[in-house]
């Protein structure tokens, strides 16, 4: 294959970053050959901003017919993610999409299945797999190192965002714009992380204050608990409300517990695991004897850049996807059980019950002041252009 032809939907700002690294020739055997988005604005800005040779559309569908491309990256508001990939492999494209996967689970089903039926390559944009201190956490849990898991504890609040931040576009923190708050706009990263370096939750109980210290609809607060089919347990906290916040993820096993907190990995290892030190210490008091790690990674994270340097590697030699389209359901399926278990009052168990998600989120998009304002939202069920 000669160089990939990619296109990009939503030229925002996600969007014209990936533009400008295609552009710049970061990602090899890639080029950018058209763009899309229904603001004029951002038709001005590619005009101004990229190669002659870039055409541009504001209409998915016509960019999707005129065969001027092989890949398309999908970089629009939440709910359109989905619609916009299953009209991609209908015209037989490859798909990289932004992240989150979608709003809520039975769309981005549905995106999966489409994906399968199309045997095209399908990624999503979840750059944070390219951290050597979260594929170190993965190597020592997978290898055994830590042993089984016990508890994990991500306390994940450095996401301030003032009042202003959110009065910057009428859809921000809607229910109807966005479809949800820290969890949905920041934390899809983490919960990825989360699910993809200790596994997926059975069950959830969450605790969200919906604009419990800003003026909107939707969480900017939440403590929930999660129990594993192991018997482990886990703790996920965020806020936008807390200055200065932390980042701090903790992982506890039967040999000592892995933390990563500020740019480095630390391992406190026992010498032998809690078993069997407790079934063989006869001195009452005591504890195993346990060793500060400092554990040293290497590798770039190349983020963005090398999330599309897999993709296209992907596409023209068979590369193994480092973060493939079908996973985004797993984080967007515990976000998802945490507003539902917030909304209700109650455990919720994994997979989650999608028919009663979406028919309580549909409730709250009604009363979103996003329609009030009679903008652009869609309804659930549009399989639409952009």
């Amino acid at each position: 294959m000669e160089n990939l032809r990619i296109g990009i939907i939503g030229v925002g700002n996600m969007g014209s970053i990936h533009a400008k690294n295609i552009i710049k020739g970061e990602i090899p055997g890639a080029v950018l050959t058209a763009v899309c988005d229904i603001n004029p604005d951002r038709l001005k800005w590619a005009k101004e901003n990229l190669n002659d040779s870039v055409q541009l559309f504001d209409q998915a569908d016509a960019m999707y017919e005129a065969n001027v491309i092989d890949a398309v990256i999908v970089a629009t508001p939440h709910y359109d993610h989905s619609p916009l990939a299953i009209k991609a492999f209908e015209h037989k494209l490859h798909v990289m999409t932004e992240k989150p996967a979608g709003v809520y689970t039975k769309q981005v089903r549905e995106m999966n299945e489409a994906a399968k039926a199309s045997g095209k390559v399908f990624g999503i944009m979840y750059n944070q797999r390219t951290n050597p201190l979260y594929q170190k956490l993965k190597d020592l849990i997978e290898s055994g190192e830590l042993g089984g898991i016990r508890r994990t504890n991500w306390i994940i609040t450095d996401w301030y965002r003032s009042q202003s931040y959110y009065n910057s576009g009428g859809w921000r923190a809607t229910w109807a714009g966005e479809g949800g708050g820290v969890l949905l706009n920041q934390d899809p990263h983490q919960l990825d992380l989360w699910q993809w370096t200790c596994g997926m939750p059975k069950r959830v109980r969450a605790f969200c204050g919906f604009g419990k210290y800003h003026d909107i609809e939707v969480e900017d607060d939440v403590t929930a608990y999660v129990e594993y089919e192991n018997g482990a347990t886990g703790v996920f906290v965020t806020s936008t409300s807390d200055t200065p916040g932390t980042n701090r993820f903790e992982v506890s096993g039967d040999r000592g517990k892995i933390v990563i907190e500020d740019g480095k990995i630390t391992f406190w290892r026992t010498r032998v695991t809690e078993q069997q030190f407790s079934a063989e210490y006869k001195d009452g008091f005591g504890q195993p004897e346990c060793w500060k790690c400092e554990i040293p990674v290497w590798g770039q994270n190349l983020q963005h850049v090398g999330i599309l340097r897999n993709f296209v590697d992907a596409i023209k030699n068979g590369a193994k996807l480092l973060a493939p389209g079908e996973e985004g359901i797993r984080g967007l399926s515990i976000s998802n059980a945490m507003h539902l278990s917030a909304w209700t009052d109650q455990w919720v168990d994994l997979p989650l019950n999608e028919d009663l998600y979406l028919s309580m989120l549909q409730e709250r998009i009604k009363q979103s002041n996003k329609q009030k304002e009679n903008t652009t939202a869609k309804t659930l069920d549009v399989k639409g252009t952009y």
